[in-house]
């Protein structure tokens, strides 16, 4: 469940016009303190951003899934549920209490590293790398 503070944040992006993405990033950034708190761990930077973009698009953010190619057929249909969602097309699953203990017990057990600093600004210049010129601009 995200906090208030990031579900206000985001929804203020929105309302000034940002794009979807803009809004997600509160969501991603949230999660990324979470890690470095210690609520939980992650393998790596990756992780961490598909954690909150997946709570973003849970919290109402219209941000649309990955195209086909751009990820995985799971991957897309997890997205396309949690869009679905928090566009409010589809009722919240109530989640199995215990596949939630078992999944919360995994991330407890994974490192803390995928959040520092070094570890997010590798993943920004990777992801940046494989953008072209104008893509990368802005």
């Amino acid at each position: 469940m995200p906090d208030k503070k990031t579900v206000r944040k985001a929804r203020e992006d929105l309302r000034r016009g940002k794009r979807p993405s803009t809004a997600a990033g509160e969501f991603v950034r949230e999660e990324f303190e979470h890690v470095r708190e210690g609520k939980h761990g992650a393998k790596s930077p990756k992780q961490v951003i598909a954690i909150g973009l997946s709570k973003a698009r849970r919290a109402g953010v219209p941000l649309s899934p990955p195209k086909r190619g751009q990820a995985s057929a799971k991957t897309r249909r997890s997205a396309e549920l949690a869009y679905e969602e928090g566009q409010g097309q589809r009722s919240p699953r109530t989640p199995s209490a215990k596949r939630s203990r078992a999944t919360r017990g995994v991330l407890k057990r994974m490192g803390h590293s995928a959040a520092s600093h070094s570890a997010i600004s590798a993943q920004a210049k990777k992801s940046s790398a494989q953008r072209r010129g104008r893509q990368r601009a802005g």
